[in-house]
């Protein structure tokens, strides 16, 4: 049994009837939505038809579908809804040839996380004509000797995506608890990935950020996107140029701010300087001449996350044989890229952040202005005094409260 729901055994009761005890990773979740996590063979409607007769319970009292859980407390379950739910499709067995494949992509294990490096031409999940993916190869990592054991195990599962063709950082969460704190990370923008990308020319200006909103481009299915200022989403990257090669090709280090679909593969090419080997957006200016790889040289290099346990993960990823190989026949540096991670552009504040702070500004010039004279005199001041601002004439305090 994996982390998520620890098996606890009750001589008391028949074999048929489990009892686990509720993890961490599961405080606060409905009782139903523990099944969907923890035993997905069990359906909907069975775990209300076992609350409704009384059979559920949670600490010895009955429960209801959508009660809240809390660590340490014990789950009853009745015998009996194991089948596989209709329309289910089982496990397909992986061959030793996979595991070795999703073994050998390890760079990093936590109590919470797989952190791997995809190759590129693997894609990270299945859709039309694709059968072999990261997705289908995590079976890999699931723990358990008998067949019961590994149908029931909680299954490790992906938190973001990287494209077919891009190789690097792709993190796998362990436990659906830690893959909700990774999401919310990944959402919340606090974690800081960092991308190696050779282009095609130089940018003219070698720091700086991509500010150009993204939409799906019309024709195409959703399979490109495209700049659009007026009804695309709200996308930025950061880039800076670690190193070029005259005016030919320029190694860039990129920081995307947001995540949309082809984020940098797009940006890259709005400012005229495609990634080398992405035709599909630079079409055919995206190619070296001479040995260099036509594979697209786009690399997730470095991850920077929080863990789910206390702690930071910060981990690289080396770079695919023709990537390293192309930056090797450029005369690149390597010890150039090492460099910390460019800081996010401040965000915008809203219009009620601006106001508070147009008030907070107001009274601290008002509290400035406490005790200064303001009286108003004719002529020349006094001989022997010296004239202070405002002497003359009541200045108009900035719009705001008043005291």
């Amino acid at each position: 049994m994996s982390e998520g729901a620890k098996k606890k055994t009750d001589p008391k009761k028949t074999d048929n009837v489990r009892q686990f005890t509720v993890s961490e990773d599961d405080n606060g979740v409905r009782l139903d939505r523990w099944f969907k996590r923890n035993l997905p063979q069990v359906g909907f409607g069975m775990v209300s038809r076992w609350a409704r007769t009384g059979q559920l319970r949670v600490d010895g009292k009955r429960a209801k579908p959508e009660d809240r859980l809390t660590p340490g407390q014990i789950l009853r379950v009745p015998p009996g809804g194991t089948d596989a739910r209709r329309g289910s499709k089982p496990r397909r067995p992986l061959t030793k040839e996979e595991i070795a494949q999703a073994r050998d992509m390890v760079i990093m294990e936590t109590k919470s996380a797989i952190v791997l490096n995809k190759p590129p031409g693997l894609a990270t999940q299945g859709g039309t004509k694709t059968t072999k993916h990261v997705d289908g190869l995590l079976d890999a990592f699931v723990e358990g000797e008998t067949e019961e054991e590994l149908e029931n195990a909680i299954r490790p599962r992906l938190v973001h995506r990287l494209d077919k063709d891009t190789s690097g950082v792709l993190l796998v969460a362990r436990t659906p608890g830690s893959a909700a704190t990774f999401s919310r990370r990944f959402s919340g923008r606090t974690a800081k990935k960092i991308y190696w990308a050779l282009v095609v020319g130089v940018p003219d200006v070698p720091e700086g950020t991509i500010d150009a909103p993204l939409a799906k481009q019309p024709g195409t299915g959703g399979e490109k996107m495209h700049v659009d200022m007026e009804n695309g989403q709200s996308a930025k990257t950061r880039y800076r140029v670690v190193e070029k090669v005259g005016k030919s090709a320029a190694w860039l280090e990129l920081q995307p701010l947001t995540g949309r679909t082809h984020q940098l593969r797009v940006h890259c090419e709005a400012i005229g300087h495609p990634i080398v080997g992405d035709g599909k957006y630079g079409g055919s200016e995206a190619f070296l001449t001479g040995a260099i790889s036509r594979k697209m040289h786009l690399h997730a290099r470095r991850l920077i996350i929080d863990g789910a346990e206390a702690g930071k993960i910060d981990v690289v990823a080396e770079l695919p044989e023709h990537f390293a190989n192309t930056m090797d026949q450029l005369g690149f540096d390597m010890s150039l890229g090492m460099a910390e991670p460019m800081r996010d552009d401040p965000p915008e504040r809203s219009r009620s952040e601006k106001k508070q702070a147009a008030r907070q500004h107001a009274k601290q010039y008002r509290k400035s202005r406490k005790g200064e004279r303001r009286t108003r005199t004719k002529g020349p001041p006094a001989k022997g005094t010296s004239k202070k601002v405002g002497a003359t004439s009541r200045r108009a305090a900035p719009k705001g409260r008043r005291k």
